[in-house]
């Protein structure tokens, strides 16, 4: 560890100490066990931003209070993290699903303070296969189907996913018009666009936050 990496840690350390607060200790432990170089994007400033503005409007839009909380997409289960920490959210378990393998691990080190109580579980599989009536034979569908990386799903695919969604589950759904990434193959213009893409039944919430280079947009509602 160089001099760089031990004070990052120790300033890590520091904070979970004064705020007392186990979701930076964990991500300690996430960018301490795990060398992902892409842990730095994932914990950059607007993909918090982007996920601290999902939770807002659950929070504000949606009731609050889930049983269960599926992530598809879910990455190193960051979104995951930041929603079970939110004290004004009532989440049973949050599910983090994403098809790359190494995830999993990560995930589950950056939501190491709920482990032990089952509120997170983080599984490698394909979004576009996860069966949204529950991942094993006779589990509730959850509460809520959160997909923040809509701009990753090619239009076919993002389509036959969608028409997967059952009418009136209660989704989150996220994408952007950052075209300059090669995997946002996806990408939409505007608010609009979006919800051309995803129609709901009943809209909770929708909206557009401008961010550094890009723009994200957000849907909350009931298919």
């Amino acid at each position: 560890m160089d001099d760089r990496e031990e004070r990052c840690r120790d300033i890590l350390e520091g904070l979970a100490t004064y705020f007392a607060s186990p979701l930076v200790a964990d991500v300690l432990a996430a960018v301490s066990r795990h060398p992902e170089p892409d842990l730095g994007a994932a914990l950059n400033r607007n993909q918090f931003t982007s996920k601290l503005w999902l939770a807002d409007a659950l929070a504000t839009a949606a009731g609050a209070r889930f049983g269960t909380v599926t992530v598809l997409g879910g990455w190193f289960g960051v979104l995951g993290a930041i929603l079970l920490a939110d004290r004004r959210l009532a989440i049973g378990r949050v599910v983090s699903v994403d098809i790359d393998p190494r995830c999993a691990a990560v995930a589950c080190t950056m939501n190491g303070s709920h482990l032990e109580g089952g509120r997170f579980a983080a599984v490698t599989a394909d979004m576009l296969g996860w069966a949204l009536a529950g991942p094993r034979p006779g589990d509730a569908a959850p509460d809520l189907v959160v997909n923040t990386s809509c701009e990753h799903l090619r239009r076919p695919a993002f389509d036959a996913w969608y028409a997967r969604v059952p009418a009136g589950h209660l989704v989150a759904l996220q994408s952007n018009d950052y075209v300059a990434i090669d995997e946002h193959v996806n990408c939409v213009a505007d608010l609009d666009a979006f919800r051309a893409q995803a129609p709901l039944a009943e809209v909770l919430f929708a909206g557009a936050r401008p961010l550094k280079k890009y723009t994200r947009f957000m849907l909350i509602g009931r298919k």
